[in-house]
C-alpha cells in the first residue's frame, strides 16, 4: 500500500515555504547590486512588470504539474506525459537542484563565518581593505571555509529529516518571519541616515533615459531568478499542497512578498551607501567587506553587523532547504527511499561537492574547467543553461501540451475568485511571452 504524500499543515506553512523557496541572496544581494548597475528606479519598474508578466505565470504552471500529480519533478512528467521526452526536465531540475546546493551552501557558511566574526568585532578593523584582506584569507584557506560548508548542510539535514510538516513547514514559519522583522529592523534604521533621501531617490525615482537592451533583459534576468523559476522546487513544494489552495493566489502573494524583500533589501543598502560615499554598483564585495565597514562606523556596531548576517542566513537557508526537498522527493517517490536516507544521500553529495566549491577559492583555484573554477562552473552551468532550459520547457509544456483542462481545474476553484479570463491570460503568457523573454534571457547569459 503506497503511503500517504506528506501535506503542509496551513495556508500560512503554505505561504512561507514558497516565499522561502524563492528568498535567498539574490534578493538581498543580487536584486540591489542589478539595480545599482542599471540606474534604479527604472530597473525597478521594468523587474516589477517582468516578475508579474512572466514570473507569476510560470510559477502557476510548476504550481499546476505539482498540485495535479503529487508527484516528485521526474514522476509528474511521467505521469503527464508518458513515454515522451518532457521528463528531461526533471533531470535538469535534479542536476541544477545539486549543482545550486554545492555552491550556494559554500557563500551560505561564509556567513555562519562573518555571524561569529561581527561578534568579535571583526578584530578591530573597520576600514574597506582591511575587511578585504581579511576577506580574502578567510575565503582563499582551506580549513575554515569547508568547516563552515559542511556545518551549514548539517543544519539542513536536521530540519530536512524532519519531515515536511515537522521539519520544513515549522522551520519555515519561523524563519520567514524573522526575516521581516530583521530586515524592516535594518530600514528604520537606514531611514535614519544622512543620505537617505538620496538613496531613497536612487532606488524610487525612476530615470527612463538609462533604459537600455541590457537593462531589459537585466530585469527578466533578475525576475526569473528571483522567483527560482526553471528548478523544479516550486512542483515539489505543490505536490504538498491541499486541494483547497488557491494557486493563482499563492502565485500573486509569493511574487509580491519575494519583490518585497528584494525592495526592503535596496531600503537598507542606498542610503548606506551614498551616506558613506560609496559607489551603489559596488558588486559582491558588498555584503563581505563595504556593508561591515558601514556597520563599524555605527552606533552598536556589532549589533546591527550580527543581525545582518543572521539575515543572510535565514535567506540562504530556505533556499537550501528547497534545493534539497527536489532530490529527497524524488528518491523517496522512485525509491522508496526513508526520509532520512534519501536526506543522508542528498546532504552527503552536496558535503562532497561543496568542499570541492570552498576549495576553489584555495588549494583547488588553479583546478580549472573551460577557464571555471569548480565554484564558478556549477554557478555558470546551473543559472546560466539549466535553469532558463527548465523553465522554457515547462512554459512550453503547460501553455501548449498540458490539457486546458487540467489547467482550468488547478486554477480555477469553486471557492476562488479566478475567473476563466485570467486561466486564458496565465496561458497565453506561457505560450507566448514566457518562452520568448527565457530564450532571451538563455541566450544574453550565454554571451
Amino acid at each position: 500500500m503506497t503511503e500517504k504524500r506528506a501535506q503542509f499543515a496551513t495556508r500560512l506553512g503554505v505561504i512561507a515555504t514558497t516565499v522561502g523557496s524563492a528568498v535567498g541572496l539574490g534578493n538581498i544581494w543580487r536584486f540591489p547590486f542589478e539595480a545599482g548597475v542599471h540606474g534604479g528606479g527604472a530597473f525597478l519598474l521594468i523587474d516589477l512588470f517582468f516578475i508579474f508578466i512572466i514570473g507569476v505565470p510560470v510559477v502557476c504552471a510548476e504550481f499546476i504539474i505539482g498540485r495535479h500529480t503529487g508527484l516528485n519533478i521526474r514522476g509528474a512528467f511521467r505521469k503527464l506525459a508518458p513515454g515522451k521526452s518532457w521528463g528531461i526536465v526533471g533531470y535538469l531540475g535534479l542536476l541544477a537542484s545539486m549543482l545550486i546546493l554545492s555552491f550556494y551552501s559554500v557563500v551560505a557558511g561564509w556567513t555562519l563565518e562573518y555571524i561569529i566574526q561581527s561578534m568579535s568585532g571583526f578584530g578591530g578593523i573597520t576600514s574597506v581593505a582591511g575587511l578585504h584582506g581579511q576577506f580574502d584569507s578567510f575565503a582563499t584557506s582551506d580549513i575554515r571555509p569547508v568547516i563552515w560548508t559542511l556545518a551549514f548542510l548539517t543544519i539542513n539535514y536536521f530540519i530536512l529529516a524532519r519531515g515536511v510538516q515537522k521539519g520544513i513547514e515549522k522551520m519555515s514559519n519561523i524563519m520567514m518571519p524573522m526575516l521581516f522583522v530583521i530586515l524592516i529592523v535594518f530600514c528604520i534604521n537606514s531611514l535614519r541616515m544622512d543620505a537617505a533621501t538620496e538613496g531613497l531617490s536612487f532606488l524610487f525615482k525612476p530615470d527612463f533615459s538609462q533604459v537600455t537592451p541590457s537593462i531589459m533583459l537585466g530585469a527578466m534576468g533578475q525576475a526569473f531568478f528571483s522567483l527560482s523559476l526553471g528548478l523544479g522546487c516550486l512542483i515539489t513544494y505543490s505536490s504538498y499542497f491541499k486541494k483547497e489552495t488557491l494557486l493563482l493566489r499563492t502565485a500573486g502573494i509569493m511574487a509580491s512578498l519575494d519583490t518585497l524583500v528584494a525592495i526592503l533589501a535596496g531600503i537598507i543598502i542606498f542610503p548606506a551607501v551614498f551616506s558613506f560615499g560609496l559607489e551603489p554598483a559596488a558588486g559582491p564585495k558588498l555584503v563581505f567587506e563595504i556593508l561591515p565597514s558601514i556597520f563599524m562606523q555605527m552606533p552598536g556596531a556589532m549589533l546591527w553587523s550580527t543581525l545582518f548576517f543572521i539575515l543572510l542566513f535565514l535567506a540562504s537557508l530556505s533556499s537550501t532547504i528547497s534545493m534539497s526537498e527536489i532530490t529527497i522527493a524524488y528518491m523517496t517517490d522512485e525509491f522508496g527511499f526513508s526520509r532520512r536516507k534519501a536526506t543522508a544521500i542528498n546532504i552527503s553529495v552536496a558535503m562532497l561537492f561543496g568542499t570541492l566549491c570552498a576549495l576553489s577559492f584555495g588549494s583547488l583555484s588553479e583546478w580549472t574547467i573551460c577557464g571555471m573554477t569548480i565554484f564558478n562552473l556549477f554557478d555558470y552551468v546551473s543559472s546560466n543553461i539549466l535553469l532558463p532550459v527548465g523553465g522554457m520547457i515547462i512554459s512550453i509544456f503547460v501553455g501548449w501540451v498540458l490539457d486546458r483542462n487540467v489547467v482550468r481545474e488547478e486554477l480555477i476553484t469553486p471557492d476562488s475568485s479566478v475567473r476563466p479570463w485570467m486561466v486564458t491570460a496565465v496561458i497565453t503568457c506561457l505560450r507566448y511571452i514566457a518562452p520568448l523573454c527565457i530564450g532571451l534571457v538563455f541566450i544574453y547569459g550565454l554571451i
